[in-house]
């Protein structure tokens, strides 16, 4: 309460128009709400479309020859391997952005 006009100029961009202001403070207050929604849909999309490759593929085994088994078998492997490096990955992205958008609040 006592710094507001400290909190309203870190969402306002220096040189807007006055008239502006109010309009840019409405979409800078929504585009940081959003953030932390859009962060765990892009992190659950990217896991849950790799799981379900893999449980694709592992579900039509059971019906397969023993030559296409094994090329099954060597597709899954190079999945898991694929699956790992995308966890590796998003679980960086995850602490960058997750520390960017702190330090914005603060």
């Amino acid at each position: 309460m006592n710094n507001t006009q400290h909190i309203f100029a870190h969402l306002v961009p220096q040189g807007t128009p006055a008239v502006l202001i109010p309009f840019i403070v409405c979409i800078e207050t929504i585009s940081n709400i959003i953030r932390p929604g859009t962060l765990a849909v892009r992190l659950t999309a990217n896991i849950i479309a790799g799981h379900l490759l893999l449980t694709l593929l592992g579900n039509t085994g059971p019906s397969m020859s023993t030559i296409l088994l094994r090329v099954l078998i060597i597709t899954q492997i190079a999945l898991l391997v694929l699956e790992s490096a995308v966890a590796i990955i998003q679980s960086y992205v995850f602490a960058v952005l997750s520390t960017l958008y702190s330090r914005e609040v603060n």
